[in-house]
């Protein structure tokens, strides 16, 4: 004999549910965690300075176009940057690698949930009635977050070269190779930023996605399987290189202002 199970009305409003487990931990976090980073990194962007120690340099402010440090491709600000626009050297470059992750497929998710409650959480009541979607504006610029993969991975040969570039000390005017504690940070950083960046869903099509028969083509193939592989382990990544990046700034920063000094391994 069937049993009919009755179905009462679904309570309706923001944060209604039926629920009993503690659906908003996640959101909360995320929001704390996110709302931290954009802070810090802000902050941190407008200083224009302690972003560089010896051979150590900032990811934030990776690459120095214009800048006062060795570390500056052109040279100083240039006499045509308008004077009542404040000067940064990441101001120039956060934006790329910032655009990447805000598109990003489990950003959207992640500070959807967190920021504009779309909802918090699953079977959760939304603040708003009606949803457009991707598809109308202003979130069908989401759609770049293809274009912007490309400028990521750009990026991440850029911040390996900083790497190599912290493995050379001058010691009393001379020039020799070396490890310091940053020089590991600096490199875990670059790792763990080609991990989020290599996992991405636009570099996993790029790699064997778009192909119909991926097994056909053998370097696609295991491509496709190492990128599947990270891709797997996006969200972790997408966290981990948040907290790198900001640690690495923190890193160089406090060394710079001497608050810390660096450890030389060797």
């Amino acid at each position: 004999m069937n049993h009919v199970i009755p179905v009462t009305e679904v309570r309706q409003g923001f944060g209604a549910t039926r629920r009993r487990d503690h659906w908003w931990a996640t959101p909360a976090v995320v929001f704390l965690g996110f709302s931290a980073f954009i802070v810090y990194a802000t902050w941190a962007a407008f200083q224009n300075a302690h972003y560089t120690s010896g051979p150590y340099l900032s990811p934030f402010y990776s690459p120095e176009i214009f800048g006062d440090s060795p570390h500056a491709w052109f040279g100083p600000k240039p006499g045509w940057w308008p004077g009542l626009l404040p000067f940064s050297p990441a101001l120039l470059i956060l934006p790329f690698p910032g655009l990447f992750r805000f598109t990003c497929y489990y950003y959207r998710g992640a500070y959807y949930k967190a920021f504009w409650a779309d909802p918090p959480a699953c079977a959760v009541g939304e603040p708003r009635e009606s949803y457009l979607g991707e598809h109308s504006f202003p979130l069908i610029l989401q759609n770049f977050h293809r274009y912007f993969a490309w400028v990521a991975l750009v990026f991440i040969l850029l911040l390996a070269y900083d790497a190599w570039k912290a493995m050379w000390f001058v010691d009393a005017g001379v020039e020799h190779f070396g490890i310091g504690l940053g020089t590991i940070i600096l490199s875990v950083n670059v790792v763990l930023l080609a991990c989020y960046t290599w996992g991405c869903h636009v570099v996993r099509h790029i790699v064997g996605g778009r192909l119909d028969e991926v097994s056909k083509q053998p370097i696609c193939d295991f491509a496709y399987s190492c990128v599947s592989s990270l891709n797997g382990r996006h969200m972790l990544f997408a966290w981990c290189s948040l907290v790198s990046v900001m640690s690495s700034d923190l890193y160089v920063r406090l060394c710079s202002m001497g608050i810390i000094h660096d450890v030389r391994i060797f």
